[in-house]
């Protein structure tokens, strides 16, 4: 009996390997259609995946779609036909480290990078010579930020942007609150890989409703899209290494804010309110007295984090308002 720790470590070491072992779950008939009628295209030796339709006749306009973190481009699904509709093209990808992207470990990820990915696929597409609109969302906010920085400075293969539209971004890290998780895996130090391989469903759907208003939450179904996302190509193993963009963002803020403030473009945000990641009212306070020039939508009030996912039509509309006022 003295030795029955011995015995119960001894049974808990195959079950652990067991648990660190489970396969991702099978891809929904919904997001398995994403995954076969996107494409991919090869960035430095990685497989980046995208989405190209095209949409409006008699429209020339591009709209390029940037996701936020921790998730992919399926975010935009719910306004994706109602975009079709407006534009000429309608384009989205998954960054690197997300979604059916390449997830390389162990890898330098950075906001940099993810910007020159967009370039490139600009340029596999034949675009680099067409204006873009862009839309984001959280990480991708930070992404356009820099795009908008270089075509401000006029740098080579640079996106030339006709307008941005961001959205539930953390673009000033003052006022930026990350998750108790997020915390815990940026700062977590060798700690950081343990907790990234004992991640599992549960907790993670538990992390990621809190950003959502209560209203408005996924269903299980829809959270289970989007860890099958994470865990596509390991990708639960890299979200360490994909937060030090938290730490790009308190690095490199006068270069991203200034590039908002360069009044280059016309500038618009759509903001759920209810967001605990850019509260209500301190976010939108700072967001008026730096960038007066921008116009905002705010949405209703239960409206978090996800906005394209939480009010899909609030969203569409008031990002189509705003391309139709210029």
């Amino acid at each position: 009996m003295k030795e029955w720790w011995i015995q119960v470590g001894l049974l808990g070491i195959p079950l652990l390997a067991v648990y660190l072992h489970i396969p991702p779950p099978q891809l929904s008939p919904e997001l398995h259609s994403w995954r076969t009628s996107g494409k991919f295209f090869t960035y430095r030796g990685l497989r980046i995946f995208y989405q190209d339709s095209w949409g409006a006749v008699g429209s020339s306009e591009i709209v390029v779609l940037l996701h936020g973190f921790p998730t992919s481009s399926y975010d935009w699904y719910k306004i994706w036909e109602g975009l079709t509709q407006r534009f000429h093209r309608v384009i989205a990808l998954d960054f690197l480290g997300f979604g059916f992207s390449d997830k390389p470990r162990p890898h330098p990820y950075s906001i940099f990078e993810q910007a020159s990915i967009v370039e490139g696929l600009l340029g596999h597409l034949g675009l680099q010579n067409q204006r873009i609109n862009l839309l984001s969302h959280d990480y991708g906010d930070t992404v356009a930020q820099e795009l908008l920085y270089r075509y401000k400075h006029n740098r080579t293969d640079r996106v030339l942007i006709n307008s941005l539209c961001l959205s539930n971004g953390g673009i000033f890290p003052e006022t930026h609150h990350p998750t108790l998780l997020q915390k815990l895996l940026k700062d977590g130090g060798l700690m950081s890989p343990i907790l990234t391989r004992l991640m599992n469903f549960f907790l993670f759907a538990r992390g990621l409703a809190v950003v959502f208003g209560p209203y408005t939450r996924p269903s299980e179904a829809e959270m289970w899209d989007m860890w099958a996302g994470i865990r596509t190509n390991d990708g639960n193993l890299v979200i360490d290494s994909l937060l030090q963009y938290i730490n790009q963002r308190k690095k490199h803020r006068d270069r991203w804010v200034g590039a908002l403030a360069s009044r280059a473009v016309p500038l618009h945000f759509i903001y759920g309110p209810l967001d605990p990641v850019n509260p209500h009212p301190e976010f939108m306070n700072l967001y008026r007295k730096m960038l007066p020039q921008s116009t905002v939508s705010i949405l209703d009030d239960h409206i978090s984090h996800y906005p394209q996912l939480e009010d899909p039509m609030g969203f569409l509309n008031a990002y189509l308002n705003f391309i139709n006022s210029f």
